[in-house]
């Protein structure tokens, strides 16, 4: 191989549960990846924190493998995609922890959150934000690390202390501490950023307690962020060159943010995201997030989240007796189930093991199983888990219809659940379009590779079509689309039972 090449872009993908480095060809085909698990600590009850030095350690780890890998004369570039609203923040000087990473599921701020409620500022900070009041945002988080410090919030004024989600936290141990930035789309994770003007905004700094002087500068997501120095495994020089939220990355990953390209994300719950044109933010149902800034313009996103979509059958498989099966065994049912019978005989499920997500924001909603009669067997049962995910994806889209630039020409879907052919053709025909499932798993590594590769070369966000992955299509059958569309309204008449209310308690 020529010293010359510079072919491969290392993308590390940092989650919350792993760090990976994938390597990308030129083509931009993955040709390995390194991973190595991070820890979670719950330290309280609805506390959930990782070490912020774990998170670097296993970090450099995995890419320090990658570019020993390729060789270090043959790397391009570094690109990073991470977990969102993750915060954390440290001394300047040092570069210390001030605390652990308060991370994206920790709900330790919510007693803020609530007196912001109260204080009726939940129409400001949409407006402002285009995300709602919840202690999942980074802002509430930054706010309790300084509490928590000893004379935090003078220090953080003077600008002894920095405040960043994990991609500022990663580059800044990267550069040595001489870069201390964020992209545009982690930075609209944090409820600072103004979503209209593209900055940090006074109003909600003053409102949340966040000192200007601790927040990094914002960047686009592709272009030269810094060069990796100082590290005993990963030589100098490096340069970084993306870096973003891994939700957008995997939309960016998809089909590069073009118009009508839904994504959905299947997990234990899911994330449904479409790239919009403008930052209308007045859909209650719905966050108004920065989706990315490829470099030359601003891109925003709609987003709705589902907490229980692989979690319903999940919940149902252990319910009706399979989750003792192995998983390889489960995944192999959960084909053939749903197709072994024509219907769910009027079984409708509405996961809502912890509340509702989008687009009924319901936290004291509970589940329901409805319709049940004497023929309903096991297969009914996990059809009903699975046809309630496709359901709650369509409810999310039909919110988003609300947004002017709205247009839903593909699904494009990832995540594990994705695997279930029966599941992805219910949800075509559900949708009446076509649902289109990565046949690659690292979306979010390839999304952050693709902006380094724009950084590198520059021209057009068209002009990396040739470096996406190939799609598996699910065509709708449109005669069974009518047919459906019956079957979801009865879907709605289930969930407004789960959000009934008893009078009294028993």
């Amino acid at each position: 191989m020529q010293a010359t090449a510079k072919e491969f872009i290392i993308a590390l993908d940092e989650g919350t549960t792993n760090a990976k480095a994938v390597v990308l060809d030129s083509r931009g085909k993955v040709i390995v990846k390194f991973s190595q698990p991070l820890a979670i600590q719950t330290p309280r009850d609805g506390w959930v924190e990782q070490s912020g030095e774990a998170l670097v350690t296993a970090s450099l780890t995995v890419i320090a493998s990658a570019v020993a890998h390729v060789g270090a004369e043959n790397v391009a570039a570094l690109a990073i995609s991470n977990q969102r609203e993750t915060a954390i923040g440290w001394y300047r000087d040092s570069g210390e922890p001030i605390n652990a990473a308060i991370t994206w599921q920790c709900t330790r701020s919510a007693a803020f959150c609530d007196t912001l409620r109260h204080d009726r500022q939940e129409q400001h900070i949409k407006r402002a934000t285009g995300l709602p009041i919840a202690p999942l945002f980074s802002a509430s988080k930054m706010r309790w690390l300084l509490d928590a410090t000893v004379d935090g919030h003078l220090r953080a004024e003077r600008g002894g202390i920095c405040l960043g989600t994990i991609d500022s936290w990663l580059l800044w141990n990267l550069t040595a501490g001489e870069a201390f930035c964020c992209d545009y789309s982690n930075a609209a994770r944090t409820q600072l950023l103004n979503l209209h003007r593209g900055e940090w905004d006074d109003e909600m700094l003053a409102l949340f307690g966040i000192p200007r002087a601790a927040l990094p500068d914002i960047k686009p997501s592709s272009g030269l962020f810094g060069h990796t120095k100082g590290l005993a495994a990963i030589p100098d020089g490096i340069p970084i060159m993306s870096m973003i939220g891994d939700s957008h990355a995997a939309l960016f990953g998809h089909a590069l943010g073009e118009a009508g390209c839904v994504k959905a994300t299947y997990g234990t719950g899911s994330s449904v995201m479409a790239p919009v044109k403008s930052a209308q933010c007045d859909i209650d149902a719905l966050a108004t997030t920065v989706a990315w800034h490829d470099g030359d313009q601003l891109v925003w996103g709609l987003e709705g989240n589902i907490p229980h979509t692989g979690d319903a059958v999940a919940w149902m498989a252990d319910s009706t007796g399979l989750s003792e099966l192995s998983a390889a065994e489960l995944a192999h049912e959960l084909n053939p189930l749903p197709a072994s019978v024509d219907s769910t005989l009027g079984v409708y499920f509405v996961p809502a093991l912890t509340g509702l997500g989008a687009p009924w924001w319901d936290d004291s909603a509970r589940g329901v199983i409805c319709g049940l009669s004497r023929g309903v067997k096991r297969a009914h049962l996990i059809r009903a888990a699975l046809e309630s995910i496709t359901y709650q994806i369509a409810d999310v889209v039909v919110a988003m219809r609300q947004h002017e630039e709205f247009t839903l020409t593909a699904l494009m879907v990832d995540g594990g659940p994705t695997n279930n052919d029966w599941l992805m053709q219910y949800q075509a025909d559900l949708l009446g379009c076509p649902v289109m499932r990565s046949d690659v798993p690292e979306l979010s590594a390839i999304g952050a590779a693709l902006l380094a590769r724009k950084a590198l070369h520059p021209g057009s966000t068209a002009d990396l079509q040739a470096f996406l992955t190939e799609h598996s299509t699910f065509q709708p059958d449109m005669a069974r689309h009518q047919r459906l569309q019956t079957r979801w309204q009865e879907w709605r008449h289930a969930v407004d039972r789960t959000l009934w209310k008893p009078d009294s308690p028993a």
